[in-house]
């Protein structure tokens, strides 16, 4: 997701155009949380009408939304602008009351409060000026080892994340923000993160159909048909053995267009990322995409890397190398979603805004779930707590949570030890020691454990982030999915006795 300086570039097509600009194809990035002259010349120049907000985007409030009306004024009436809103570990405007993530709704199991939870997510977005959110997820968490789904998917039941990703989706809309549901087909069983390699997952069209496609299929068409789709960066041999699903024909038309029946916006996921970018850089992935059936690719990166995504379309169209009717039937897709989530910036009441974020913190404490009967330790009981020191950003999930906001998890415990690591995955059983006090390991990481960890045995595991490592580690556990103000506020009063819990995980955590 780099960032650069950028200068004003300019298209140099050789041959007639076709009837619109290749622009109004494309997303991109910017740099900074600021619209810069020359940022604003380059989007001008090259008449593009979405941006993708990230992290290093977003200020205060206030400068979200100066960029965003500045973008606005840029882009013109048919602007797209997106960002990943999810709720867990993703989500980008963290001055938003903060949403669950999806794991902690399926944990909940609840439509009413999935709903509840999209439409304020989308209340939060709207007051910034954002018309498009990069969620719910659809992805089926079926592999307990996956590096980059886990708690952002409502489960392992394909049917239970139908039901909750679409009461999400529901919410959103109701509050005029656009819904793009991911990662078609499925990212649920991989062992790959599609951001540093190409996963491949070797299913059959039956095999996908029975599980991946479930709730794509439901959300396919007809009323509750979502308004877009993002592509996965995942190779599936049986349908397609030379690419990816975002630049395969036989997947994005073949299954998504023709199997399904789907007509919204299909978007890809970023071409920056490795499993796209190492093979076949930016430019031929944006022609390739196209080709194969998506409206619109994601080409993050350098201003010259956006310029010659943009160029190469251009050429391909007129070159006849991308069908110009096909390319035409995407940009009216664009223009009609462009028009019927409009960007507005809608004042957020601060009334409103409180009963948003106690939403959020009750949602958090529904979903929290208690392993192996896991016991709060009692208030006078000596302890040692055992954490990672800090997690910085992986590029995909904000910051996990450092060991001083952890330390505050035990206030008004009397006496308490506090051990920090620089790795907690490459914990060993000497860290935890037999001498009198409770051992409680809190993994504030997302990584699974290594093999020495899964030997050492403490007296409480509070798992923070990555459900899954209840699976390394043999002991009573606390699950919150997550590490937003409303996860640690109900594990702070689970600490203290005050919560009574009954959620199950919606994946197995035996």
């Amino acid at each position: 997701m780099s960032s650069s300086t950028r200068t004003s570039l300019s298209p140099s097509f050789n041959m007639p155009m076709p009837s619109f600009h290749p622009g109004q194809l494309v997303m991109v990035d910017i740099p900074g949380k600021t619209l810069a002259p020359e940022t604003a010349a380059f989007l001008r120049d090259h008449r593009v009408r979405a941006v993708c907000l990230f992290r290093k985007n977003l200020g205060t409030e206030d400068e979200i939304r100066r960029l965003t009306a500045d973008l606005a004024a840029v882009l013109g009436p048919k602007a797209l602008i997106g960002i990943d809103q999810e709720g867990g570990s993703v989500i980008r405007a963290t001055c938003m009351p903060q949403a669950p993530a999806a794991m902690a709704l399926g944990a909940a199991d609840d439509e009413a409060q999935a709903e509840a939870v999209g439409a304020a997510v989308a209340r939060g977005l709207r007051a910034l000026g954002i018309n498009w959110n990069f969620a719910p997820v659809l992805d089926v968490n079926s592999n307990p080892a996956n590096p980059v789904i886990a708690e952002r998917s409502f489960g392992a039941d394909p049917h239970r994340v139908a039901r909750l990703a679409a009461a999400w989706m529901r919410g959103s809309l109701s509050e005029g923000v656009a819904c793009c549901v991911k990662h078609f087909p499925g990212h649920g069983d991989t062992h790959v993160d599609s951001h540093h390699a190409l996963p491949t997952v070797d299913k059959s069209l039956a095999a996908l159909e029975a599980l991946e496609l479930i709730p794509f299929r439901a959300m396919a068409q007809g009323e509750n048909a979502a308004p877009a789709v993002m592509t996965a960066h995942i190779v599936y041999p049986q349908l397609d053995p030379l690419h990816p699903a975002t630049l395969s024909h036989a997947v994005l038309t073949g299954v998504l267009r023709q199997a399904l029946g789907y007509q919204g916006v299909v978007i890809t996921d970023a071409l920056m990322m490795k499993a796209v970018y190492e093979r076949y850089g930016h430019a031929r992935a944006a022609v390739l995409a196209l080709r194969a059936g998506a409206d619109m690719p994601l080409a993050q990166g350098t201003a010259a890397e956006q310029a010659a995504a943009i160029e190469a379309i251009g050429q391909a169209l007129v070159e006849g190398d991308i069908d110009e009717d096909a390319a035409l039937q995407a940009c009216a897709r664009l223009d009609a979603l462009a028009q019927r989530f409009p960007l507005q910036t809608v004042p957020y009441a601060p009334e409103q805004r409180a009963a948003d974020d106690e939403l959020m913190h009750l949602a958090w404490a529904r979903g929290l779930c208690v392993l192996r009967q896991a016991q709060p330790p009692a208030h006078d009981a000596a302890l040692r707590v055992i954490t990672q020191a800090r997690v910085d950003s992986d590029g995909v999930s904000e910051a996990g949570l450092p060991a001083s906001e952890v330390m505050a998890l035990f206030e008004g415990f009397a006496n308490v030890e506090y051990v920090t690591l620089n790795d907690l995955a490459v914990l060993e059983p000497h860290h935890l020691p037999e001498d009198g006090r409770l051992n409680i390991l809190v993994s504030n990481h997302r990584a699974r454990y290594a093999q020495g960890a899964r030997v050492a045995q403490p007296h409480l595991h509070l798992a923070l982030w990555n459900p899954f490592q209840v699976l390394d580690i043999a002991a009573p556990a606390v699950v919150s999915w997550g590490y937003a103000q409303g996860a640690l506020r109900a594990v702070k009063s689970w600490l203290k006795g005050e919560l009574v819990v009954s959620a199950t995980p919606p994946v197995p955590l035996p």
